[in-house]
């Protein structure tokens, strides 16, 4: 059986984006494969965090992705600072990891801006501890976007290096899982960007937290054109707003957004906005409401991340274990 592993880092409330560019797509992973599903934690102290708010934002994550389906009792859930092979294999692919790889690495030249000097030495190496991620179950299959396909093929790089200089085949190939159409939802304010947490305006994403009013406002002072809506997807090519609105829509009602254009051809933004909402509240207010329940009750959050947690040290410490040992390290007593 496939092992499947992903992670999402806990930066505050999930965005529609990350709803249905990732964590949606996770759900039917659960019926076949066997998941690993984690919060990482360690990822996001590569820049200063607060600590209270980092905690708070890390149960908050955990409880969004239980309320959007991810279901503890037929996947792995867990937070990641609580498996510690996940730091103990980072050292190990930190000391395999070439420099010249990890020059190549386009998040970190983003994520770090001009003042490169003062990023911190984990911004610059965690895509080896992204490799220990997947490479500490023996993952074989991982959920991934355009803009983390680099990093997966620099853990592939990771794990072939260690097999030939260990003399072993120890670490699997792994394969990407590249996600459909709708992997890549925009930002209402500007369709040429990725709608994200990051943005100062929150008028430029709807938060899975929203209730039903903020959901319709949004969606109404969204950007647009003064065109009417086509009848082919090809004609929205040059309209990143409108071609982003479609998309989300075929997105929440399973449509293809041919069907979508075909219903809503020759109309104004106007109707169609308010089509979109409806669609909107319909889907997201189940997942709020499941989440404003989950945070009422934080200990049986907790509990789930620690049974988590524990069904994944049972697979990632014989592992790392073995790792361990083929690098020559003597067996703790």
């Amino acid at each position: 059986m496939p092992r499947v592993f992903s992670g999402i880092q806990p930066s505050g409330v999930p965005t529609l984006g990350n709803y249905l560019g990732a964590i949606r797509n996770w759900v039917p992973m659960q019926n076949g494969d066997e998941s690993l599903f984690c919060v990482v934690d360690l990822h996001a102290i590569t820049v200063w965090q607060d600590p209270k708010e980092l905690a708070r934002q890390t149960r908050e994550m955990a409880a969004a992705l239980i309320a959007c389906g991810i279901d503890p009792r037929r996947c792995i859930l867990f937070c990641q600072s609580h498996v510690r092979a996940h730091a103990e294999l980072a050292w190990i692919f930190n000391c395999v990891a070439r420099i010249g790889w990890l020059n190549r690495m386009t998040q970190f030249k983003d994520k770090a801006g001009k003042d490169r000097e003062a990023a911190s030495a984990g911004l610059y190496v965690y895509p080896n501890l992204m490799a220990a991620d997947i490479h500490a179950y023996h993952a074989t299959q991982v959920p991934v976007g355009d803009d983390q396909k680099q990093h997966l093929e620099l853990a592939n790089d990771i794990g072939e290096k260690f097999n030939h200089d260990y003399g072993v085949e120890f670490f699997p190939h792994i394969d990407p899982l590249i996600q459909g159409v709708a992997a890549r939802v925009m930002s209402l304010r500007d369709g040429t960007k990725k709608m994200s947490k990051s943005d100062p305006s929150d008028q430029s994403r709807i938060n899975l937290t929203d209730d039903a009013d903020a959901i319709a406002l949004k969606i109404r002072r969204a950007k647009t054109d003064a065109e009417p809506l086509p009848e082919m997807v090809a004609a929205l090519e040059a309209r990143p707003e409108a071609r982003n609105l479609v998309g989300i829509l075929a997105a929440v009602t399973g449509a293809a957004p041919d069907a979508v254009l075909r219903d809503h051809a020759g109309k104004g933004f106007g109707a169609f906005k308010e089509v979109l909402s409806e669609a909107l509240v319909a889907h997201l207010s189940p997942i709020a409401a499941e989440m404003r329940r989950l945070l009422a009750d934080p200990g049986a959050v907790d509990a789930a991340l620690a049974e988590g947690a524990h069904k994944a040290a049972a697979i990632a410490e014989p592992i790392v274990t073995r790792a361990k040992e083929i690098v020559g390290f003597l067996p703790a007593r």
